[in-house]
Formats: C-alpha cells, structure tokens, sequence
C-alpha cells in the first residue's frame, strides 16, 4: 500500500510539471489537463517518492515534478512491478505498460548530479478505470492483468446444432487453465462475410489480447477461415502459424494439409486452429507457454 503524495501535471510538453494536489484520471487518455495525455501507452508517469528522497540526500535537491512525473508515491517501489501491473490509485485504476524510459537529451538534474533516477525508477500506466485522484489518497497494488481471450468457432454443422463444439470447449479449458479470461465463445456458420464481422467486432469492440478460432482452416470449398482472418487483419503473424503446421506434421503428415493463419487487427492476435479437439489440444498446448511476450508487446 502506497499513498500519494503529489499529483503534477503541464499543460503544454517540453516544461517542468508543477504540483497541483488532485485531478482527474480520464480513461484512455490519463490526467485531464496534461499535456502528456493522449491515446497511447504512456499516459500517466509515476515515481517512487522513496526513490526520490535517496536521490535527494545525496544532494539533488528535486521536488515534485521536476522529474516530469505526474504521481508521486510513498511506499512502493514501481521498477520492481512488471508490466500490466494493476494499480489501484485513488478512485481510478491503472496499468503499468512501460518501465523505465531512455534519456536521449540529458535533463538539468543529470548534468548537475550525473545521474537521473527517472529512466530506470519512472514507470508509465494508462487508465484502466477512470476516476478522481488526491494527494492523501491510497494507491494498492492489485496484481498483474490476465489478458482476454475471444474463442470462435467455426463450422456449419455445429451452428446447425448438429455436432457439439467439442473444440471450442477445449481452447477454453485451456485458455483458463493458462490464465486467460474468457471475454466471448460464439459458434458461426463457414460464412466468410459473418467470420470477418465477428473478427472485427471482437478486435474492434471488445479489444481482447487474443482470438483463437477452431474450425475451416482444412480443403473445403466452405473452410474460408483463413481468407476472413486475413480479410479482417492489419498485419500478419506468419510464424505462429508456421510453427502450428511444423508442430503437427511432427505427429502426423496430415499436418502439412492445415491452412490456418495467424494475424493482428489493432492489439488483438488472432490465432486459426483446426476443427479437430485433438488438434486443438496439440496445437494450443504447443503455442501457449509462448504467446505472451508477444501479447506484451501488443500492448506497448
């Protein structure tokens, strides 16, 4: 538990930040009045109040804001928390996207002390929930943020009610077994227009980390999951798929026949698996121990 103890801002960038006791974390953008707000991954900057005390008797002599820091905390060692750390802070919620930050140009208290803690002590967040901040307030440590999860199943018979989505069922056993949290399942027919829709829609809309789908990656005139995954995507992720298919055909040649693909639509990764719940399970249990270095990067 932490409690702040100066919350600064400045309205235009370039200039020191000056204590003004309270303000307002706006979701999506961080302080209202800052000029370092916006729609990106550092909209809030926060220190170690400790950590500038240390600095401070070895001479420094810094107050709040001189290090452009928005929140200044007692009590916590932010360095020490990993990325997409919630915090609770005041009445709003944020999470921690970046430790530390490079100094290009050396600022005053550098050339002065020759050093600056801000790089390596300095943490950036974005509001997560919006809500008014002040000096006396509590900032807690809530814990590291599950990434989302989006499973869509693919497959005519099953939206006919004619075969259970046996696979779906098991990326989300494996999904929540991994951590993960479960926003959607959903079950659509192999229709290209609805596949590309729903994609959309959940990168869009609900902004999961990660969708799996299962289902229309094979031969069929009707697979079309690839083709809509692609449609619906900004970039492409080729490896992912391309370790699938070498994983698969490790355990059988019919491995070379999958045609799944792997993308990313904004800060969401889409990921094609099989239709078969054997499939599924190799292929899930394979790539899942290793999706999160690039779902943190996804985030940056």
């Amino acid at each position: 538990m932490g409690v702040i103890k100066a919350v600064c801002i400045s309205e235009t960038r370039g200039v020191q930040k000056r204590n003004v006791g309270s303000g307002f974390l706006k979701a999506g953008w961080g302080i209202e009045g800052d000029a370092h707000g916006g729609d990106w991954h550092r909209q809030v900057s926060l220190l170690s109040y400790d950590k500038v005390a240390d600095f401070n008797e070895k001479g420094a002599g810094v107050g709040a804001g001189d290090f452009a820091e928005n929140i200044l905390v007692e009590g916590i060692d932010f360095a020490a928390l990993p990325i997409g750390t919630l915090l609770s802070c005041g009445h709003g919620v944020l999470e921690i996207t970046q430790i530390g930050k490079e100094c290009h140009n050396h600022c005053q208290i550098y050339h002065k002390m020759g050093d600056c803690i801000m790089p390596r002590e300095g943490v950036f967040a974005r509001v997560a929930e919006e809500g008014a901040i002040c000096v006396g307030d509590d900032v807690e440590v809530l814990g590291e943020r599950k990434f989302s999860a989006a499973i869509l199943t693919l497959s005519d018979k099953g939206h006919e009610g004619t075969r259970a989505d046996i696979s779906g069922e098991v990326v989300k056993e494996l999904l929540e077994a991994h951590g993960y949290d479960v926003k959607s399942q959903a079950l659509l027919p192999d229709e290209f227009d609805e596949i590309v829709a729903a994609l959309k829609g959940l990168c869009d809309n609900l902004r999961v980390d990660l969708i799996v789908t299962t289902g229309g990656t094979g031969f069929s005139k009707r697979d079309v999951t690839p083709e809509a995954t692609l449609a619906a995507a900004q970039r492409v992720a080729p490896g992912i798929a391309e370790a699938i298919r070498v994983h698969s055909m490790s355990i059988t040649p019919r491995g070379m026949f999958g045609r799944g693909a792997a993308a990313i639509r904004g800060g969401t990764l889409i990921i094609n698996l099989p239709g078969s719940p054997k499939a599924v399970k190799e292929s899930l249990e394979y790539i899942l121990p290793h999706l999160g270095h690039g779902l943190e990067m996804l985030r940056k």
